[in-house]
């Protein structure tokens, strides 16, 4: 059963937009998670996809977004480090809290 891929945006602590994917079970999720993909790569790295849909085929919605400056988020890459990162994923967590439900997995590649 695929998922239902749909926008996420939200914005950083500096305001700049983040672009992410939603991916939602079919049916209700019994979870959300967020992907945190290392620190180079987009939110369509395809072992973040992977991933993704393996856990929305078992009911967890997943977010993945692009950080600060890589794909199509908004802001400066080469201004970003590891305290920023971190910040755009409590960000994301806000964001998916205020919209759906906080989310209650967090999972990471390299970051």
């Amino acid at each position: 059963m695929s998922a239902i891929s749909e926008k996420f945006d939200f914005l950083n602590a500096s305001g700049e937009k983040l672009t992410g994917l939603l991916e939602l079970p079919r049916s209700r999720p019994v979870a959300f998670a967020i992907f945190a993909h290392c620190f180079t790569c987009s939110k369509d790295l395809l072992a973040a996809s992977r991933i993704s849909k393996s856990l929305t085929d078992s009911q967890i919605a997943v977010l993945r977004f692009d950080f600060t400056g890589l794909g199509n988020s908004e802001g400066d890459f080469s201004n970003t480090n590891f305290s920023s990162n971190v910040e755009d994923i409590l960000s994301a967590y806000a964001a998916l809290k205020e919209q759906y439900q906080a989310p209650t997995i967090l999972i990471g590649h390299s970051l």
